[in-house]
């Protein structure tokens, strides 16, 4: 009789350990895997972006590992695990991939969509095999995704329909109810863009699933976004059309929702082989919509912000073009700049020079050209904090395309004097320096080379002789400027030891013409510098 109970608690106490453990943190499941494959599962936790996320560790793991796969990590969730049965009061087994939340489930279901050439097909084949185990049938979502991916793989069992009856009826309803009553003789609205009989069928030259709205409106009801490589005239952003199929419908939940891409990409991703540059181009097409989102929010941003854009750092140069251009960044309100220059100084590891170059001028280039006034504070933050963190690509796609443009106004000029005097280091002024030489001279611009100069740069006797002949070439359009003779004044001062007897000569005609009340002051500075 003892021994009966002691047995009977032994057993309920094991139940108890193996609840608690199955319904604690997922931190204990992730003990059953090596350190790689943890960090991937850990990204798939991340509710509704698992599956972005993940697609882009595991493409910065396959940098490091090109032969790696994902063998071990799916025969480690096929395994089974004791675990309470739904009636709490036996054991029973289950797949470890069970155990995981159902949100993680999606999102590893639309990660192998994505990724599947690069598995062992039977490794995820028998993935899907515990997913769809009768006494353990995932939720309609989980449903879904097994069958979609089955279809990827040519696998059987991929032509059962992606949607339940329950669902079927209810998309008919909805459908129905945003196509109206019907009643004028005239339709309109949704009732002219649904019109026309509703019959369910299982299309069977693709693998959509089951089409509700009728074929002859289908190309509109798909969800694609045109290219914004081609260069017709009008065409600056995308366009997105808005699904009523359940195809669409289903595909708008989950972390499946951001998969939206042209439909070279779908091609792409249906290959044998999905490369490096796939898995950007998929990177860059799901994260359009959650920028937008954050761009366009009025709430303060978080961490969460800050991971969205790390995209970037997986962008080529192409690639960032296209998103800018797609993102309207050029027409972003200033009092956003802010905000989104902290989000991208955060990134870690820093852009590259060609991303962060493409971005600057994006963002900044057309409001720094636009000025007419002062610029705001929220500009200036902006193209302070960019510059300091990344002075060449500033001044290859903000202060050179400003010099060159030949339009420093007063405003312009004011701006670079203070990223001159506060952000660059002495060989990024004399990098501007050079620029500047070969713009082409007006008033702010005078200012700017006075405000460089005014720093002692370091001249090599090739690059002053260079500035002195470009000095030369443009007195006679600065005859009565007060700026040009300031400049000059500085040149004469502090320069006085780069003064050859050539140099000398140069400089004396400059003064020629020169009519400002500083022209004697000018001309005694030349007659003190004195040649050994």
């Amino acid at each position: 009789m003892f021994l009966s109970k002691l047995t009977t608690h032994y057993a309920y106490f094991r139940l108890f350990i193996v609840s608690h453990k199955t319904t604690m943190d997922t931190s204990t499941l992730l003990l059953r895997f090596d350190g790689r494959s943890r960090l991937l599962l850990r990204s798939l936790l991340s509710g509704a972006t698992g599956a972005r996320r993940g697609v882009w560790v595991f493409q910065r793991q396959r940098r490091s590992d090109p032969d790696r796969c994902l063998h071990t990590c799916l025969e480690t969730l096929c395994q089974q695990e004791i675990c309470p049965n739904s009636d709490a009061q036996t054991l029973t087994t289950k797949p470890l991939v069970c155990l995981f939340p159902v949100a993680f489930q999606r999102s590893l279901l639309s990660f192998l969509h994505l990724t599947h050439p690069l598995h062992p097909r039977t490794s995820v084949l028998r993935l899907l095999d515990c997913l769809s185990q009768g006494e353990h049938a995932p939720n309609p979502w989980v449903s879904a995704l097994v069958v979609q991916l089955r279809r990827d793989l040519g696998a059987p069992g991929g032509k059962e329909p992606l949607i339940t009856p329950q669902c079927r009826e209810r998309l008919r309803g909805l459908c129905e109810r945003l196509r109206g009553s019907g009643g004028d003789d005239k339709a309109t609205g949704w009732a002219l863009c649904l019109g026309g009989p509703i019959e369910p069928q299982l299309s069977s030259s693709s693998q959509s699933g089951l089409d509700v709205v009728p074929q002859r409106k289908r190309k509109s009801s798909c969800v694609y976004l045109d290219s914004v490589l081609e260069d017709d005239a009008g065409q600056q952003r995308k366009r997105m059309k808005i699904s009523l199929s359940p195809v669409d419908t289903e595909r708008s939940c989950s972390s499946m929702e951001y998969a939206v891409g042209t439909e070279g990409l779908k091609d792409q991703m249906k290959t044998d082989w999905v490369t490096e540059s796939n898995l950007c181009v998929f990177l860059v097409q799901a994260s359009i919509p959650q920028i937008k989102e954050i761009l366009e929010s009025e709430m303060e941003w978080d961490q969460s912000s800050v991971d969205v854009f790390k995209v970037l750092n997986d962008c080529d140069p192409s690639q960032v073009e296209i998103l800018c251009r797609m993102l309207s960044l050029s027409e972003m309100p200033e009092q956003t700049l802010p905000q989104l220059c902290s989000c991208l100084l955060e990134l870690s590891p820093d852009l590259s020079h060609s991303t962060a170059a493409t971005l600057i001028k994006s963002l900044l280039l057309g409001k720094v050209l636009s000025l007419s006034e002062p610029a705001s504070r929220c500009l200036v933050t902006a193209v302070t904090s960019l510059c300091s963190r990344y002075p060449r690509p500033t001044c290859h796609a903000l202060i050179g395309p400003v010099l060159e443009e030949g339009q420093t106004g007063s405003a312009q000029a004011e701006l670079l004097n203070r990223l001159i005097e506060d952000c660059l280091d002495p060989h990024y002024r004399l990098l501007v320096f050079q620029m500047t030489i070969k713009g082409i001279w007006c008033e702010g611009l005078l200012s700017v080379i006075h405000a460089l100069l005014d720093k002692k740069l370091e001249l090599n006797e090739e690059l002053f002789t260079l500035f002195t002949y470009q000095l030369s070439s443009q007195a006679p359009h600065f005859t009565k400027s007060m700026k040009y003779s300031k400049m000059m004044l500085t040149v004469l001062t502090k320069y006085n030891t780069h003064v050859t007897v050539a140099h000398k000569h140069t400089l004396s005609c400059c003064l020629s013409s020169n009519e400002t009340f500083l022209k004697k002051s000018l001309q005694a500075a030349l007659k003190r510098i004195k040649h050994s």
